[in-house]
């Protein structure tokens, strides 16, 4: 059904990932799938690391640790950009074709009034990839 799963994670938000984690873990597991947890650091030092490798190395231990906890197949997808906001939908959709993830799990927000206005990220994703998105709330 499914060949390869990616979870974009942030690591400076990582408790309020709990859910979303879960459920990735639960398909992964269900369906055999790997795992690819993916992010995206900007290139200036941030609270998450100092600089691009140390991101990198963060979200591989991140990576490992799930794997471990959740008794799945995990890897870590490191991106960066000098504007990780702004470069967020690209990047995404770059990692989907680059490691073939054919499913995604994401977390969702709150919407808000600044929705009607910009797309979120999990439906621009639906929208303009191949892969499908499972945007958990």
């Amino acid at each position: 059904m499914f060949s390869r799963l990616l979870v974009p994670v942030d690591l400076s938000h990582l408790d309020r990932l709990e859910k979303v984690l879960h459920v990735a873990a639960d398909l992964a597991r269900h369906y055999h799938l790997p795992v690819v947890y993916a992010g995206v650091s900007g290139t200036v030092p941030d609270a998450v690391a100092r600089s691009p490798r140390e991101f990198a190395d963060k979200l591989t231990g991140f990576a490992k640790a799930q794997a471990e906890t959740h008794g799945i197949e995990a890897t870590a997808h490191a991106l960066s950009s000098p504007d990780p906001q702004a470069e967020l939908d690209k990047l995404l959709r770059k990692a989907v074709e680059t490691l073939g993830a054919d499913l995604v799990v994401m977390a969702s927000h709150a919407p808000g009034w600044l929705d009607w206005l910009l797309p979120s990220h999990g439906g621009s994703l639906a929208e303009h990839s191949e892969a499908s998105v499972f945007v958990v709330r």
